[in-house]
């Protein structure tokens, strides 16, 4: 019987090197995203029981789909950027995960977020794989029209693996409900009909849906609340801090703030700014909407960056990109709670320092799974062509997240293991369960 080597932890932990046979891109070669995955993956395989035989089917992809995105720049030059999407796991339905438009984006990065797509979407029992999607290129640099060019061109390139029941992208880093419209637009112009079900997250004139631009943060704070019920923490006397305060950090502070929290940091691309007895979030969001970061609002003090993780809180909302608590950092970290509203903020290292400082991680896979539940009501309302109220979105979204977290805290206190290998044993029992009972094909 053929035997498919298992892949290696990191190399830093002392780990041989990764067998020639394994391609370079699954190998946990540096701590990438996709490395930190793989040691995610590592920790919940003693978890899993007789669903263990299926655990490779977790570290490798199912497709990766690496494009030349070429267009028309305004000066007429032709210019090419490197688009991605990787499709996961489809296990329990078709993939589903966002697309980001960054400077920094890699393939490492993009098989990881799948791969967190795959582990979210079973954590909170929606009906869908994981998968994610990007494109290497700073979008401030570009035009409007070449914007569009861009995306268009991309959603086109990689239009022979995405549609309503194969992959349905959504906004992420950089991208918003218009490029949710080209996208939408393009893919059903190649097709001659219309397809408002192939993307989420677009404009509610065109099949969006109510809720879904509030909907990360609301999540962030429904699983915050929930978790700070469990270890005695009294919202509204809260001091918060937030990394990143674009859709997901800004809504999350507002509702902290609504519930009485104080937000006392906020730091951004532009800068990090502190005030003791708490910031006014509804003027700096609208400070953010008008200059586009928190530099320069006012009354606040403003700290160097590196001072963020000293700020004394009792919640901390990394809302920003990966790799943020390090092992650098996360022994200074004075939080009793970090809630994850961004993917992967936390590496492995971290992860082990602030467990044993008995700060309470909220893992990404749970808590920013309010998006994509409602991405999924967006879906559904799409096929049926019947829209729900604002309300009963919000309703039905926090109930999916309370039970979601409820089930996740039992397992977590059974096996006595973090929420992070909590949400990963739900998750991944779900995924391997589900390619179990399909089997292998031919």
């Amino acid at each position: 019987m053929s035997h498919v080597p298992r892949l290696p932890a990191h190399p830093l932990s002392g780990a041989a090197a990764a067998p020639a046979s394994i391609p370079s891109y699954l190998q946990a070669d540096n701590l990438g995203p996709w490395g930190i995955y793989l040691q995610q993956v590592d920790r919940v395989v003693p978890y899993l029981g007789h669903l263990a035989r299926w655990a490779e089917t977790l570290r490798r992809p199912k497709r990766i789909l690496i494009v030349d995105v070429p267009i028309h720049m305004d000066d007429g030059s032709v210019a090419h950027f490197e688009g991605y999407r990787v499709q996961h796991n489809t296990s329990r339905g078709p993939g589903k995960g966002g697309v980001r438009f960054h400077q920094d984006v890699t393939l490492s990065e993009v098989m990881a977020l799948a791969a967190w797509m795959s582990i979210k979407n079973a954590a909170v029992n929606v009906p869908y794989g994981g998968a994610k999607g990007g494109i290497r290129v700073d979008p401030k640099t570009l035009s409007l029209g070449e914007l569009e060019r861009m995306t268009r061109r991309y959603t086109s390139e990689i239009g022979i693996i995405i549609g309503p029941t194969k992959d349905i992208p959504a906004p992420d880093v950089n991208t918003n409900e218009q490029i949710m419209a080209w996208m939408m637009d393009t893919y059903s112009m190649n097709e001659g009909a219309t397809a408002t079900g192939v993307v989420t997250g677009k404009p509610v004139a065109l099949g969006g849906s109510l809720g879904r631009r509030d909907a990360t943060g609301r999540g962030v704070f429904t699983v915050g609340s929930e978790a700070a019920r469990h270890i005695g923490l009294d919202i509204a006397t809260a001091r918060v801090t937030v990394q990143g305060f674009g859709n997901v950090g800004g809504v999350s502070a507002r509702l902290f703030a609504q519930a009485g929290a104080r937000v006392v940091a906020v730091q951004d691309h532009g800068g990090t700014i502190f005030r003791e007895a708490g910031l006014d979030v509804p003027a700096l969001l609208a400070h953010v909407a008008a200059v586009g970061t928190v530099a320069g609002f006012a009354p606040a003090e403003v700290l160097p960056n590196d001072q963020f993780w000293d700020v004394d809180c009792d919640i901390l909302i990394p809302a920003a990109l990966e790799l943020q608590i390090t092992e650098h950092n996360a022994g200074r970290i004075q939080a009793r709670m970090v809630i994850e509203g961004a993917n992967g903020p936390t590496t492995p290292a971290a992860d082990d320092i602030l467990h044993e400082r008995n700060i309470l991680v909220l893992p990404d896979v749970i808590a920013n799974a309010g998006g994509v539940t409602v991405s999924y009501f967006e879906w559904v309302q799409d096929f049926s062509s019947f829209f729900w109220s604002e309300d009963d979105i919000n309703a039905r979204l926090v109930r999916i997240m309370k039970e979601a977290f409820a089930g996740i805290w039992e397992v977590a206190q059974d096996h006595k293991v973090s929420l992070r290998t909590a949400t990963f044993i739900v998750g991944c029992k779900r995924i391997l369960q589900a390619r179990e009972l399909r089997g292998l094909y031919p």
